[in-house]
């Protein structure tokens, strides 16, 4: 029988998740997965779709308490196998300390690591952060403590400053280097997780949804499902200058083309292909609506974070969200760890409309749990089917990663 519906989808994953689960762990054993990821996932009334995906990601601090304990179990396997025995661990932030919010992301993933068993140190290399001294005594808004340790690179390894003569296990980056550190990563001899050669400034957009196309379409012929079930259409422009608005014209001929394949009354996101941070994104409902780009909208499509010019676009189908957090859309973000699924969170924005991008300014996050999936459990449904979404796209992230790695 083949799926053909979001019900009949939901139904599936629901009476088969051991059985997908086996899939896609026989699928991910040939390959390095990311220690952890997060995969922002779109549902609509008729499909379920990735929008994102994250290899540095924060908002540790919006998982549930119960799902982080999950979390815990899955670094200690994951860092099983980048490190064995490993015990002392330098995790590197971004070096925005003055971001609260992010303090309280990072201390949310210390203590996960810690619950591990492992000895964190949170670290960096970045000098310009410690102009009085070695170290940083830093607050969360939450109120968490922080100490950050100033670290210098001493034959191919961390060593901190003014500190104990520290020799690390495995670093864990949760800085995607778009800024980057003042480090040779190609001569370090510590184990890396994630690579620091997969940010945005050497990751595409474009590329990674190639890679989800044919994971999902390999998934979905193993099952017999129809695939457009759990992924948005999309198409590649190359070329693109936002600033000549050389390339526009090719732009705004794929968004009506890929307009033309979807419901009237349908919208296209053109996404900058190494956009971060939800930046360089715009919504279009007609190809006319790209060639009359204002000056304000195409500086916003041209550069990014770090001052990266984007020339590559992603357009993709807008999936327009039924999810909803006290009548705002939203939108669901699922972490993995290790490969594995092991929570998240609903981003849900008041300001912006059901097919807007919410990653922007007003929005806000809700917890919600997905450590009690199990088979046969119809309260756990959704859960289920947003870690589906996230195992395929971190399997879809690993083949990417074994290009780059090329």
């Amino acid at each position: 029988m083949q799926i053909e519906t979001k019900a009949q989808l939901e139904e599936f994953v629901c009476k088969n998740w051991e059985a997908i689960n086996r899939q896609l762990d026989e699928w991910q054993g040939e390959l390095v997965q990311p220690i952890y990821s997060s995969v922002d996932v779109r549902e609509s009334l008729h499909k379920y779709a990735p929008v994102d995906h994250n290899l540095y990601p924060a908002g540790f601090n919006n998982i549930c308490t119960k799902d982080l304990k999950r979390a815990s179990q899955l670094f200690k396997e994951a860092l099983s196998k980048i490190s064995p025995g490993a015990q002392r661990l330098a995790l590197v932030p971004e070096s925005h300390t003055k971001n609260k919010w992010y303090l309280d992301n990072v201390y949310h993933l210390k203590h996960t690591l810690t619950e591990a068993g492992f000895n964190v140190d949170v670290v960096s290399p970045d000098s310009a952060l410690f102009a009085e001294g070695s170290k940083l005594q830093l607050e969360s808004q939450s109120g968490f403590a922080l100490e950050l340790f100033q670290v210098e690179v001493k034959n191919g390894r961390f060593s901190r400053i003014g500190g104990d003569a520290a020799v690390y296990d495995a670093v864990i980056l949760n800085h995607d280097q778009s800024v980057p550190l003042n480090v040779d990563w190609k001569s370090f001899q510590t184990p890396v997780a994630p690579s620091p050669f997969a940010g945005w400034t050497r990751r595409q957009k474009n590329a990674h949804f190639a890679h989800y196309q044919q994971a999902a379409n390999e998934f979905c012929q193993k099952f017999s499902i129809n695939p457009d079930l759990i992924q948005a259409k999309f198409r590649a422009v190359e070329g693109v200058d936002f600033d000549t608005k050389e390339g526009i014209d090719k732009l705004a001929e794929e968004v009506g083309t890929l307009l033309s394949e979807l419901d009237p009354g349908s919208t296209v996101f053109a996404k900058a292909s190494q956009g971060t941070y939800g930046m360089g994104i715009s919504v279009f409902t007609s190809k006319d609506e790209v060639l009359a780009m204002n000056r304000k909208t195409r500086n916003k499509m041209d550069i990014g974070k770090n001052n990266i010019k984007f020339t590559s676009v992603l357009v993709q189908e807008g999936v327009e969200t039924i999810v909803k957090v006290d009548d705002a859309p939203a939108e669901i973000t699922t972490y993995l760890v290790g490969g594995r699924a092991m929570g998240g969170f609903m981003r849900y924005n008041p300001q912006r409309g059901t097919n807007a991008n919410l990653n922007s300014q007003g929005m806000l996050y809700k917890k919600f749990c997905i450590s009690d999936i199990c088979q046969d459990t119809d309260t756990h449904i959704k859960e289920a089917v947003y870690a589906l979404i996230g195992r395929l796209s971190v399997l879809a992230a690993s083949r990417e990663l074994r290009e780059l790695n090329k």
